[in-house]
């Protein structure tokens, strides 16, 4: 199960939506967020922060830490910001931050076409899903590089 949470960044103008994957680390897990404006020009503490195109994730270690007993065996030795956001521990809901409601809005306009056109909407769908994911890659996004 996984537990959606939203979080404002730090400077209030933009806002976040997180998985926190079978909830083995809790919401106080992220200490502060940062959007590119707030996060423009500051030095990225690879011990504690995830940058992600421009949004950077500070995370609570030691909340971290204190938690890591409930993740697999591999995981707890190698506990870092890299592994808790690309294991889905503590990461975006969706590819990035608003990604849940962008992709969302995107079939449902091609599911118009859906009744009147099966075939149509099958491979616009094949087609929009491989080339959404080469544009999110091409843009930077860590969950659409093949890790």
């Amino acid at each position: 199960m996984c537990m959606d949470h939203s979080i404002l960044c730090k400077c209030g103008r933009e806002e976040a939506s997180f998985n926190f994957k079978n909830e083995v680390l809790p919401p106080e897990t992220i200490e502060k967020l940062y959007c590119p404006y707030c996060s423009e020009g500051m030095n990225i503490d690879s011990a504690t922060m995830i940058n992600d195109n421009g949004w950077v994730i500070h995370y609570d270690m030691d909340v971290a830490s204190l938690y890591g007993n409930k993740l697999p065996a591999g995981h707890k030795k190698s506990l870092s910001p890299e592994l808790i956001f690309d294991e889905g521990y503590v990461t975006w809901r969706g590819v990035y931050p608003g990604d849940h409601i962008d992709s969302k809005n995107e079939r449902e306009a091609l599911a118009v076409m859906a009744k009147s056109n099966p075939k149509k909407y099958f491979k616009e769908m094949q087609t929009w899903a491989v080339d959404r994911m080469g544009r999110l890659k091409e843009e930077g996004w860590r969950k659409a590089d093949d890790r």
